[in-house]
């Protein structure tokens, strides 16, 4: 596994043979972050159910000021904070070891919304759709935020609350990619 484009292009990331920890390939990452385009220039990016880092660290090297990893496996939080060190990132990342699923989102992430928020949890959980709904994160998006999730194609994500819209899909592969955003009143 490696960053794709921008000023960490072919850096090397650690990976983590645990069969939970499924990243997210090359391919997807990179239709992902070309549909994504100039948005991610100076956005604050949120790594929900973070796993190796992949994809934050690629917004990072691709222009992003700054993104906070969230993951709940203590693994995987070691294998975060060595990409982050590979990267000499430390700067740009925080890495916040905390289990969304059955924690409220913690204050220091409601400080200052996202520009961008990925969430690639273990596939086939109904975790997208929980996080989702929880309490609070809305809050977590910038008025003209995006959130993109990544499921399995057995399991899309077909309807969303909470004051979201899907705007656009994309089939790769065994991989289903929601791009959503605010509603617009």
């Amino acid at each position: 596994m490696r960053i794709i484009s921008g000023n960490l292009r072919g850096r090397k990331l650690a990976d983590l043979s645990d069969n939970d920890i499924r990243p997210t390939s090359d391919r997807v990452r990179e239709a992902v972050f070309n549909i994504l385009g100039q948005k991610i220039r100076d956005a604050r990016v949120l790594d929900l159910f973070a796993g190796t880092g992949a994809l934050g660290l690629e917004a990072l090297s691709r222009g992003a000021s700054h993104a906070v990893f969230v993951d709940g496996a203590a693994a995987s939080c070691g294998i975060i904070q060595n990409n982050i060190d590979r990267c000499h990132m430390d700067q740009q990342a925080t890495l916040i070891h905390l289990d969304i699923m059955s924690l409220p989102f913690p204050h220091t992430l409601k400080n200052t919304p996202f520009d961008l928020i990925f969430m690639d949890p273990p596939y086939g959980r109904g975790h997208v759709e929980t996080t989702l709904a929880k309490a609070g994160f809305i809050d977590l998006l910038a008025p003209s935020g995006i959130i993109i999730t990544e499921q399995s194609v057995k399991d899309p994500l077909t309807k969303v609350a909470n004051g979201l819209d899907i705007y656009r899909q994309k089939k790769y592969s065994k991989t289903f990619i929601s791009f959503l955003r605010k509603r617009s009143n």
